[in-house]
């Protein structure tokens, strides 16, 4: 059964290889970039895949933006008004930093993209969720006010055969117990922030049968990635699909490599 998945930072690297694998497959993609008029490669997909890939406006860290692009679900959700995954890929790295001289601007601007708009991001869209639990009486009925009553009935039923996920794609450097070394402090602040979200919304949406896990997607051949990098953007997003196919809810709430390997937090 086709399902509908959204994907922030869809426009390049990770997040345009998570689209193109989705609608490979047969999903619905509703793809989310800050500036989608100049994303030539993901509008390009609209073509291959008519009907299937909805490429909207979102600056993740801009609560105006975020607030614009739920606005627009109901129309591009349509009747089958569910979200069955949601890959919360948009982040910035910030380089250059140096001990001795951070900026306060730099490091909450990697907040608000890396932590709190993925956060907030996914409790807007919560309503939208599928729901596992539902099949069985068990769900929970749906916030309708935490989206200003957009929604006048609750989303499609679930399929039984996957558990609704929200990936958030996260980094080793946001693991506490990982650190080695000075460095990256901005975005290693803000992947640990993220990853406490994860634990957080694991236990928020446990009891709609929603999981919740974070990815290390590696060291990936990306622009952020650089020249250096080991890993193809390919065998990565494939191998995270392969996780979040299988996902349980066991496995909410955990930090894993894209080989479905645990990391420490």
């Amino acid at each position: 059964m086709a399902r509908t998945a959204v994907v922030t930072g869809a426009n390049r690297g990770v997040g345009l290889e998570f689209t193109r694998q989705l609608l490979a497959r047969g999903d619905r993609v509703l793809a989310g970039c800050r500036q989608p008029g100049k994303a030539t490669e993901l509008n390009a997909l609209t073509g291959h895949h008519p009907g299937r890939l909805r490429v909207l406006p979102l600056d993740l860290g801009n609560p105006d933006s975020r607030a614009g692009f739920v606005a627009e679900l109901p129309l591009a959700l349509g009747e089958d008004a569910r979200i069955d995954l949601l890959i919360n890929n948009a982040g910035v790295l910030h380089s250059g930093e140096r001990f001795g001289q951070l900026k306060q601007a730099t490091l909450e601007d990697s907040l608000a993209v890396n932590a709190i708009g993925p956060l907030l991001l996914t409790q807007a869209l919560a309503p939208w969720f599928a729901d596992a639990n539902a099949v069985e009486g068990g769900g929970l009925p749906i916030n309708q006010a935490s989206i200003g009553e957009r929604l006048d009935r609750q989303p499609a039923p679930f399929d039984t055969s996957h558990h609704p996920v929200i990936a958030n794609l996260s980094s080793q450097l946001g693991s506490i117990a990982g650190v080695t070394r000075f460095g990256a402090p901005s975005y290693a602040i803000s992947k640990a922030a993220q990853n406490m979200a994860t634990a957080q919304l694991a236990k928020a949406l446990a009891p709609r049968g929603v999981v919740v896990l974070a990815f290390h997607p590696g060291w990936v051949q990306t622009a952020m990635g650089g020249p250096k990098a080991t890993d193809a953007p390919q065998a990565v997003v494939a191998g995270m699909l392969s996780v979040i196919d299988a996902a349980t809810p066991a496995q909410s709430g955990g930090f894993f490599d894209w080989r479905g390997e645990r990391l420490p937090w």
